[in-house]
C-alpha cells in the first residue's frame, strides 16, 4: 500500500505539490489525471523520491520514504519500479541489457539476473527480443521492456508516469492489459500517471484530480461518473455531440444508482410517454453500470415530474441549459443488471 499525506514541493516561492493526500490500497490500479501544469510529473518524482517532498509524507509497506536517506532510502525505492513515458531505454544496450542494467547496479549474481530477465522478458511477451536494440523495436514493445526493467528489482508498486502518450490506440490497449495482468499475476500495486481519460477508463480502480498542484476530486471511477456532473466525471465519460430536435426538450440523464437496471428506459417511458435517444454512452466499470445520455421528452411534460420518475430508475435528470439539477433524493431500481444498455 501507498500512503500519501500532507506531501508538498515547492521551488523557491512557488508550490507545485500542496498538501496532497492519497491512499492506494494493495493491488489496485490508481489513476492521477490533470491538465499540463497540474503537476503530475512533479508528484511522480517526489513518489520515487527523484524529488525530495517539501513537506510530507510517503509511505510504501509502512515505511515513510521522505524521512529517509542513504542506504535505507537506496533499499526502500527497490519497492518502487517506475515505467517513464517512452521508455528512457539505453539506446546502446540490447532489451535484454536494459532489463538487466537495475539488478546489476544492485549487484545481483550474475545467474539470477539471466534467469529473472528472462522470466520478465517471457512475461511482458518480448522473450524473442531479447537481443535487438531499442532502435530495432516499435512504441509498445519498447514500453513492454521498460515495464520489465520496472520489475527488475521485485517492487511492491509499480509507477507508471505518461507510459502510453504517444503510443498509437493497440498498442496503447496492449499496454493497459499487460499491466492490468502484472496487478492481478503479482499483486503488484500500480499508480498511473497520465492525461488521457480512454486510460483512466480502461484500467483504473480509483481516480484522482490534480488541478494547480491540489487533488481536487478522486474516487472509484464508478462512483466519480455516478455522483457529481463534475469536469472530471464530464471527461471520464464525454457526451457525444446532440442532433437538434425542434418539437421535443432535450434532457441530460446521468445514472447514479448502485443498480440500474437494463430495461429502465423502456420502464420510464410508460410514465413519460415516448423517449427519444438523441447521444448516449453507457458502459460497465468494474461491474457496475455508467452512463450519460441526451434524450427527447415531451416539452409539456413537468420538470419535477420527469426527475422523479427517472430517479425512481436511479437515473439523474437534468433539463438542457438549466442553471442546476433538480433537487431530487436518490432512489434505485430493485432490479439489478449487468452490462447496463440503453433499452427501448
Amino acid at each position: 500500500m501507498i500512503e500519501i499525506s500532507g506531501l508538498t514541493k515547492a521551488y523557491g516561492d512557488t508550490r507545485v505539490l500542496d498538501g496532497i493526500d492519497l491512499t492506494v490500497s494493495d493491488g489496485q490500479i490508481a489513476a492521477v489525471v490533470g491538465p499540463s501544469g497540474a503537476g503530475k510529473s512533479t508528484l511522480a518524482r517526489c513518489i520515487n523520491l527523484l524529488e525530495r517532498p517539501t513537506s510530507g509524507s510517503i509511505t510504501v509497506n509502512d515505511q515513510d520514504l521522505a524521512a529517509l536517506s542513504g542506504k535505507e532510502l537506496r533499499r526502500a525505492r527497490r519497492e518502487i519500479g517506475t515505467v517513464f513515458q517512452s521508455a528512457n531505454l539505453l539506446r546502446r544496450l540490447t532489451a535484454a541489457q536494459n532489463v538487466a542494467l537495475p539488478m546489476r547496479h544492485q549487484g545481483v549474481p550474475e545467474a539470477e539476473i539471466r534467469r529473472r530477465v528472462g522470466d520478465l522478458l517471457d512475461r511482458v511477451g518480448m522473450l524473442h527480443r531479447a537481443n535487438h536494440y531499442p532502435s530495432q523495436l516499435s512504441g509498445g514493445q519498447r514500453q513492454r521492456i521498460g515495464i520489465a526493467r520496472g520489475l527488475a528489482l521485485q517492487p511492491s508498486m509499480l509507477l507508471s508516469d505518461e507510459a502510453t502518450s504517444g503510443l498509437d490506440p493497440d498498442a496503447t490497449r496492449a499496454i493497459l492489459d499487460l499491466l492490468t495482468e502484472l496487478r492481478d499475476d503479482l499483486g503488484v500495486t500500480i499508480l498511473v500517471i497520465t492525461h488521457e481519460m480512454d486510460v483512466v477508463r480502461g484500467i483504473a480502480d480509483v481516480v484522482a484530480q490534480l488541478d494547480h498542484g491540489r487533488i481536487v476530486e478522486q474516487g472509484t471511477v464508478a462512483d466519480v461518473v455516478r455522483r457529481s456532473d463534475s469536469p472530471l466525471s464530464r471527461a471520464l465519460l464525454p457526451m457525444p455531440p446532440v442532433p437538434s430536435t425542434d418539437d421535443r426538450r432535450p434532457w441530460t440523464l446521468r445514472y447514479r444508482g448502485d443498480e440500474v437496471s437494463p430495461v429502465w428506459l423502456s420502464r420510464a417511458a410508460r410514465d413519460l410517454g415516448d423517449i427519444a435517444v438523441l447521444a448516449a454512452l453507457v458502459e460497465a466499470s468494474h461491474g457496475t453500470p455508467v452512463g450519460r445520455l441526451t434524450v427527447g421528452l415531451d416539452p409539456r411534460l413537468e420538470p419535477r415530474r420527469v426527475v422523479d420518475v427517472l430517479a425512481a430508475h436511479g437515473v439523474a435528470a437534468e433539463p438542457v441549459g438549466s442553471q442546476g439539477l433538480v433537487t431530487v433524493a436518490s432512489a434505485t431500481s430493485s432490479t439489478s443488471g449487468g452490462r447496463a444498455e440503453p433499452a427501448a
